[in-house]
């Protein structure tokens, strides 16, 4: 069986905007605030990708819509990396830019050659361009909060598949030539049509698993309302906007804010080993006692299905690791009186911004990433953490 270029190009595209349109309603509905944002921008980028080659394929002189495929081709997997780093809580502004230039530079090598440049032109800097930014993203899987997630591997293999694909393909463009029988069969357009479908609708399935644990499903909040109706705990974009504002005022009068990541594991655990009751009990337990030994001035916010997240302004680093310490004291109390005796694992970190400085997004990480450490510890359950 013999595929027409066309053909394979439309049926492509056809894949990759339905994945993407279901990616970007999804993150509607649930009025995602991080990384799945970033992500629905890659994807979006993917669909206008398709949609320029699409028109390259089918129209004559239309060396115009490789420049904007190449450019939204490298935007597409930037933004899986950046989506990666926002998940992960790392600073933003470098990546950013780097993935501006890389896109910026894809689009403006084919438009210098212009259409003496052919089907290829540009075809060098959008490769390289594709396997830095598709290995940086599968790094970024195995850091920080994504490194606990099993399904943040898989985003990773496949990350590293388009890295590893596009190292062969830059090697074999430039060894063999674009018009290499080498070439055409193993790293043409018709086999890399093929490789996207398939990474496509694995990226869509696994960046959607881990928005939902960021992002669950939520109904609109009336605008001005700070508190969500669970017991005081305010929703993820919620605590994440009280927390820049409360860094800022802290920042112009050098007060010292602590933010408090608390970790429950073995939820799924329980719920296998004694019913869905006992850990239905263990959950509010842990998420209402939370709220209670925590400061009363405090802000608590979720920070996915089995964490919570506190900001508060504490006197000194002692002060801190003190709240930290009540919480998790009030807490093994509180578990211990629901569910039969059943405890689970429950860590505590610690981050603080005469390390991290008055920055939001680094305070949250430095947290997280403790708390995942105090969990998995046998000397400690309250750890603080350290800027990288």
């Amino acid at each position: 069986m013999t595929l027409q270029l066309v053909t394979v190009v439309i049926m492509t595209a056809l894949v990759v905007n339905v994945s993407g349109i279901l990616f970007i309603v999804e993150t509607l509905l649930r009025r995602d605030e991080g990384a799945g944002r970033i992500w629905a921008l890659g994807f979006l980028a993917a669909m206008l990708t398709t949609l320029a080659y699409t028109v390259w394929a089918q129209s004559v002189g239309g060396w115009w819509a490789i420049a904007v495929g190449n450019a939204a081709f490298v935007a597409g997997t930037g933004c899986m990396w950046l989506g990666c780093r926002r998940f992960n809580g790392r600073r933003m502004t470098w990546s950013s830019w780097l993935v501006a230039v890389g896109v910026v530079g894809a689009g403006a090598t084919v438009v210098i050659q212009g259409p003496e440049g052919g089907d290829w032109a540009g075809a060098v800097w959008m490769f390289v361009a594709l396997l830095l930014f598709a290995g940086a993203g599968a790094t970024e899987c195995v850091r920080g909060a994504l490194l606990e997630s099993r399904t943040a591997w898989v985003l990773a293999i496949v990350l590293g598949i388009e890295s590893l694909y596009y190292v062969s393909r830059t090697t074999a463009f430039l060894a063999a030539g674009p018009e290499s029988t080498l070439f055409e069969s193993a790293f043409g357009t018709i086999p890399t049509s093929f490789l996207t479908i398939v990474l496509t609708i694995v990226a869509v399935v696994v960046t959607s698993v881990l928005r939902a644990t960021r992002a669950p499903m939520r109904g609109f909040l009336r605008p001005g309302t700070l508190v969500s109706a669970q017991g005081g705990i305010l929703s993820r974009d919620l605590f994440d906007a009280a927390l820049v504002g409360l860094c800022e005022r802290a920042a112009a009068r050098s007060e010292l804010v602590g933010v408090i990541a608390v970790r429950v594991d073995d939820l799924d655990q329980i719920s296998t080993a004694f019913g869905s009751e006992v850990a239905l009990a263990v959950t509010q337990t842990w998420r209402t006692g939370v709220r209670r030994h925590a400061p009363s001035n405090a802000l608590v916010g979720e920070d996915g299905a089995t964490g919570l997240v506190v900001g508060v302004l504490v006197d000194t680093d002692l002060d801190a690791r003190r709240q930290a310490g009540a919480i998790y004291r009030g807490l093994f109390d509180d578990l211990g009186k629901v569910g039969g005796g059943v405890i689970p694992v429950v860590g505590v970190g610690v981050a603080l911004s005469d390390v991290t400085g008055h920055d939001a997004l680094a305070l949250l990480r430095v947290a997280r990433e403790a708390a995942s450490r105090a969990a998995a510890s046998v000397e400690s359950s309250v750890l603080v953490g350290e800027a990288d």
